[in-house]
């Protein structure tokens, strides 16, 4: 198995919608925001060879919405998911598996494209994989998130034909994606959301989606004003800081401008950021 960085460029979100209730004079300390109280977040997604399988965690934005919606995101950066792949020595058609932790519009946003006014899937030759409950969920939105579960992200990916589901395991038990691919759920962010959790060199990488955006995010109340379920999110968070702590995790940062991989260390003051590297340096 071999794992690779993906970089599809980064975007801007208001600093206090990332960080809830916390108050500026606290946040700001560990993620600066600009004039206009923006912070710059990656789109950092994972690609994993594994045996005959090219699997793609995640996808980024994309480039097929119009100028208007755009402007409120400030994209900047030179990376872009065709030309990460590119420079791996891989394009959209080699890709096998597109696994989608949940389907905001900055985590699936690339895997529809828009050719000769038809949206297509920009992975023709993948399986695209969901959950059922969270399917549900991005397809028939609530209020809150509805501006975040785009259609034209979502519906042509079942209109192909490429859509699978991965099923949550029974309590007690473990979902597997593939052999050395464990998955887990979470539903405080939004419903159904899933991070793989990957073995390779005798460590555990997981991609931690939204779980945890950055290092900046580990003290547990630090909760995006995004999450459904804030409370929820809280109990998820907690528990799995201290499993992290206690296995050692590599965590996988997907929207840490600053930080690639990151592990989490029990302190006499709760559990704080440990080291933070590359993911070749693993």
């Amino acid at each position: 198995m071999k794992l690779h960085t993906v970089n599809t460029g980064n975007f801007k979100l208001d600093g206090g919608a990332m960080f809830g209730v916390v108050p500026k004079s606290l946040w700001q300390k560990s993620y600066a925001p600009d004039e206009n109280n923006l912070c710059n977040w990656a789109m950092r997604c994972l690609l994993i060879e594994d045996g005959n399988r090219l699997i793609l965690i995640d996808n980024g934005i994309g480039d097929k919405q119009d100028a208007k919606f755009f402007s409120h995101y400030y994209l900047n950066g030179d990376d872009s998911l065709e030309k990460s792949l590119k420079s791996l020595g891989f394009s959209k058609a080699d890709i096998t598996d597109v696994f989608l932790t949940h389907l905001h519009f900055d985590h699936c946003g690339g895997s529809i494209e828009l050719v000769n006014n038809k949206l297509v899937p920009a992975f023709k030759n993948a399986a695209y994989w969901s959950n059922h409950e969270h399917w549900q969920w991005a397809t028939q939105p609530n209020a809150r998130e509805k501006a975040s579960f785009l259609k034209d992200n979502i519906l042509p990916i079942q209109d192909s034909g490429q859509l699978q589901f991965i099923k949550p395991a029974p309590l007690g038990t473990t979902s597997f994606f593939a052999n050395d691919i464990e998955v887990k759920f979470f539903n405080g962010h939004t419903q159904g959301m899933m991070l793989p959790v990957i073995k390779y060199k005798d460590r555990k990488i997981v991609f931690m989606a939204d779980l945890l955006p950055s290092a900046a995010h580990i003290p547990i109340p630090y909760v995006m004003a995004y999450d459904t379920q804030p409370l929820t999110t809280l109990q998820e968070r907690e528990q799995f800081w201290k499993e992290a702590a206690d296995e050692n995790y590599v965590l996988f940062l997907e929207h840490d401008y600053y930080n690639e991989c990151i592990t989490l260390t029990q302190t006499d003051k709760g559990i704080k950021l440990g080291e933070s590297f590359k993911l070749s340096e693993v």
